[in-house]
């Protein structure tokens, strides 16, 4: 992994906005033919293209082969029988919707009126399995293409954690959920040890650890610090044999342009977070709910030769971040962790999901790539001279 050694280096979370070409493939279901794969290879390498031209130094292929956490993993495990199920807001019975269900009420209301709608509900019935070799293969080939030709300085995948695949799904079949997360955990090892091993940083998703608690208010912090260190076991479990050098993690709060005053503060969660065995880790810390945990950094809570990722930028605002407010946020994380320990980052993706519109208008995401890229220039002549 490459550190900031002689400027501020600048990536991102992952998820970019898909061009319409790609989403019209992935929606009229034509995955995985000819049409559709060149469309993906034509879409990846114009991204990253893109995002070397706007400054970004660690590259990815902005997920356009995943249309959403659920059903990447629907295309790439075994062991699973989809139920048809009603469509339940992802917010229904959350600590954000009981607090503010005014805000909350034109979503609820319009999952009310489609119960009729449903869904596939994945269900394990049977011994979970990692099926998806040629996909990750592809996805490895079109990134690692794609970054030579733009002359990227460095690549990286996102893969799911366990914990956003265990949790999302139903069991039947394992005596347990711990067994069931580690069942997945031990699938899902084949898929990270194939983005390692390929040349690419792995970099682990998980918005789960931290959302647990917002969307389950019937268990108090104690309880979800508890659960949190089960899912930190099943991660490095799938980790095994990859060395942190190869990884990095990254915990956010989903998207949510809403109050968001009921989110796990990251000094809850933060020892639990560094014990995963990644080289480097990506949080939220450009929005005004979480900016203000810079401070949690001093006293170098940061173990000897691990980086650290914040978000410079936010995907909960359509303000475009001024480029001198990135270079402060960046010397920020610099003074208290060394500049050769910060590598500016963003808070969250701007295009997860396939199936809904981006949040973000894409236009939008690309200014703020810009800002960044030119806050970091700024914060590098402050810290190099």
């Amino acid at each position: 992994m490459r550190r900031s050694t002689d400027r501020i280096l600048t990536t991102h979370v992952g998820s970019l906005p898909r061009p319409p070409a790609l989403l019209e493939a992935m929606r009229n279901g034509k995955q995985g033919s000819v049409e559709y794969e060149t469309e993906l290879s034509r879409a990846v390498t114009e991204v990253v293209k893109k995002q070397v031209d706007l400054g970004i130094d660690v590259v990815d292929d902005g997920e356009f082969s995943k249309p959403g956490f659920r059903i990447y993993a629907d295309q790439r495990l075994s062991g699973y029988e989809a139920r048809r199920m009603p469509r339940v807001s992802v917010w229904s019975g959350s600590r954000e919707a009981l607090a503010f269900p005014e805000f909350y009420e034109p979503e609820m209301k319009a999952q009310a009126g489609a119960l009729d709608r449903l869904y596939d509900q994945l269900t394990c019935t049977g011994p979970v399995a990692y099926k998806g070799q040629e996909l990750v293969a592809r996805d490895i080939r079109n990134l690692k293409a794609a970054a030579e030709a733009a002359g990227a300085a460095e690549a990286f995948m996102p893969s799911i954690s366990p914990a956003d695949i265990a949790g999302a799904q139903k069991n039947e079949y394992y005596a347990s959920d711990d067994e069931f997360l580690f069942a997945v955990a031990d699938a899902m090892h084949e898929e990270y040890k194939a983005i390692a091993d390929a040349g690419i940083i792995l970099q682990i998703d998980d918005p789960h650890l931290t959302s647990h608690y917002l969307k389950n208010p019937e268990m108090s912090m104690a309880e979800c610090q508890v659960w949190a260190e089960k899912q930190v076991e099943a991660i490095n479990h799938a980790l095994r044999g990859i060395p942190e050098d190869r990884v990095r993690y990254h915990t956010c709060y989903g998207i949510n342009m809403g109050p968001r005053v009921h989110e796990m503060d990251l000094g809850d969660i933060l020892d639990i977070v560094l014990k995963v065995n990644a080289g480097a880790y990506s949080f939220e810390a450009a929005n005004p709910r979480h900016e203000h945990e810079w401070v949690l950094w001093e006293g170098s809570r940061l173990p000897d030769g691990k980086a650290i990722i914040p978000g410079v930028i936010t995907h909960s605002s359509v303000v475009v971040e001024h480029p001198e407010l990135i270079a402060q946020r960046i010397v920020r994380f610099a003074s208290l962790v060394g500049r050769e320990n910060v590598i500016a980052g963003g808070d969250c993706g701007f295009g997860t999901q396939a199936s809904a519109t981006p949040e973000v208008h894409p236009t939008i995401v690309w200014a703020k790539f810009e800002a960044m890229g030119k806050g970091a220039a700024l914060a590098t002549k402050q810290l190099w001279g």
